[in-house]
């Protein structure tokens, strides 16, 4: 009598997040949620949109050179963004690596 074929299935993919280390090993702990808010308490609207003659507050602090590129907390480092305009700046920073 035959024998039904093993079925193969590929290995599942690990999304981009399950592949990231911690939010804290990456740089962002409790000295970060600091900063974090200070940034914002001194500059609350998207610099972006605030170019564009907007005013939308800001929800992210982005880190203008990344910190896995070199960069730092450093407030000159620092830009205040709305979720939009963080999320198309990393969605670009991503397609260079």
């Amino acid at each position: 009598m035959p024998h039904k074929p093993a079925i193969h299935r590929p290995h599942p993919r690990m999304s981009k997040a399950e592949n990231r280390p911690s939010a804290a090993l990456r740089g962002y702990d409790a000295t970060w949620r600091k900063i974090r808010l200070a940034a914002l308490r001194e500059a609350p609207l998207c610099v972006e949109c605030l170019k564009a003659g907007r005013t939308e507050p800001a929800t992210e602090v982005d880190h203008i050179t990344p910190l896995a590129r070199g960069g730092t907390h450093a407030r000159s480092n620092l830009q205040p963004l709305c979720k939009m305009h963080h999320s198309q700046k990393t969605a670009r920073e991503d397609m260079g690596r």
